[in-house]
């Protein structure tokens, strides 16, 4: 291979085992988002795209169970998370929207969590109505504001239900009263990790009233920092590997997933085994999509 074919796999997901396809040809688009603005404690996840995508050079393309490669997986270039907050969040919006437009179903790199509300004004805004979002996370997010700040990441999910939008939270184990108030306003639906953990729960029955179509967000501090400490606001007492993956698929058998996310990856230099981790929950979860239908 020669090095300029050797850069362009590197730059793609799963570049070391996949055709370079169209974007027409490809189900799963990943759109790395580098942003990094209110992080609140460790830093770092404005390099978790680029590290993740690295990474997944050396997956398998077998995922123990199907081929997601075969579907087609076309990487896009990262966005310019440059300038205001607001500005990224268009341009996260506008990028989602080029996405659906073909058809196609985004899988989105972080960065901080706030890069989600792009995401999700991205649906919006291609006009995707009455879908819900499920989340994976240690923390709420339902802050009205933190420091000041409506487009943190501690408030992403507030600004998710002010749009309307049914929420389901999965793992939380950290948030304060304001958000628990929010729970209630909001009509949010949650199982927190202090039920799901010590009992082993891998699998939960969303409302009857949820939307037929889901968004599904995985903050990466969700999963217990004893399997993946690499982010930037680590809680003990969160979900295991398996768990977390059999959580996603029996949402999967209940509704369509139209998309996810893989927020807050931080990585340790060093520690390569937590970059391939990341890389491979994103397959995986591209695995669960592909089996679903």
């Amino acid at each position: 291979m020669s090095a300029s074919l050797a850069g362009r796999a590197a730059e793609r997901f799963l570049g070391t085992e996949l055709p370079d396809v169209a974007p027409e040809d490809a189900r799963f688009h990943v759109l790395p988002v580098p942003y990094e603005k209110t992080v609140s404690y460790g830093g770092g996840t404005a390099r978790g795209p680029a590290a993740i995508i690295a990474a997944s050079g050396q997956l398998e393309r077998w995922d123990g169970a199907s081929d997601p490669g075969a579907e087609g997986i076309y990487t896009w270039p990262a966005i310019d998370c440059s300038g205001p907050a607001e500005r990224v969040i268009e341009a996260i919006a506008a990028a989602v929207g080029r996405i659906l437009r073909l058809g196609r179903l985004p899988v989105v790199l972080g960065g901080e969590h706030t890069v989600t509300w792009g995401v999700i004004r991205g649906y919006l805004d291609a006009g995707i109505g009455d879908f819900g979002v499920v989340q994976i996370d240690a923390h709420a997010d339902l802050r009205d504001r933190y420091e000041g700040d409506p487009l943190s990441h501690a408030s992403v999910m507030r600004r998710i239900v002010e749009a309307g939008i049914p929420l389901f939270q999965l793992g939380n184990r950290a948030y304060c009263k304001e958000e628990r108030a929010a729970r209630t306003e909001y009509g949010v639906g949650y199982v927190d990790a202090d039920q799901l953990v010590p009992r082993g729960i891998d699998s939960v029955a969303l409302p009857a009233e949820f939307p037929g179509k889901v968004f599904f967000t995985v903050d990466v501090d969700g999963i217990d920092p004893s399997v993946l400490p690499a982010t930037g606001t680590p809680v003990p007492g969160g979900l295991g590997w398996y768990q977390t993956l059999a959580l996603f698929e029996s949402v999967a058998r209940q509704r369509r997933i139209i998309g996810f996310d893989v927020m807050e990856f931080a990585p340790i230099p060093g520690f390569h085994a937590y970059e391939f981790a990341a890389a491979l929950l994103a397959y995986k979860l591209m695995g669960i999509v592909q089996r679903a239908g």
